[in-house]
């Protein structure tokens, strides 16, 4: 009299695919993320060209620093900002529509926004901190995003 428990095959190797039902769900929920880490990049470039152009137009908008270490001119400052929001809304598109170059380069251009967001911090300290952690969660999205 034997019982039988649960199926007696072998595990299949690591690495490979079982179920057909994980997978569907798993990449619904990447590629959702990816779309909105897209669209963010999409609207924080242009954000960015905003506020690029503002610095370059209006220098007394922002609050100035007489000691920082990292202190350039504000003009400096709106076109790296107007150039770096223009090259991450351009790539955010390209994310969107699917470029797999696209996210690379969106994790580079993103993480340079970032860097500069931290540099420009006590210029536009709160809207810096909100960016930076946009940032933080785009590099994540697209650098978890695996293809089927």
């Amino acid at each position: 009299m034997s019982s039988s428990v649960g199926p007696t095959a072998t595990p299949p190797p690591a690495g490979s695919r079982t179920g057909a039902a994980r997978a569907p769900q798993n990449k619904g929920w990447v590629s959702g993320m990816v779309l909105f880490a897209g669209v963010l990049m999409l609207v924080g470039g242009v954000l960015e060209v905003f506020r690029g152009i503002m610095a370059i137009a209006e220098d007394d908008v922002f609050v100035t620093t007489p000691r920082y270490v990292f202190r350039f001119d504000l003009t400096s400052w709106g076109w790296i900002h107007l150039v770096i929001g223009a090259l991450i809304a351009l790539v955010g598109f390209f994310v969107i529509k699917g470029a797999a170059w696209a996210r690379i380069t969106g994790i580079f251009l993103v993480s340079l926004g970032l860097i500069g967001n931290f540099l420009d911090l006590p210029y536009y300290p709160l809207w810096s901190l909100v960016v930076i952690a946009l940032d933080v969660f785009v590099i994540w999205a697209l650098a978890v995003y695996r293809e089927d």
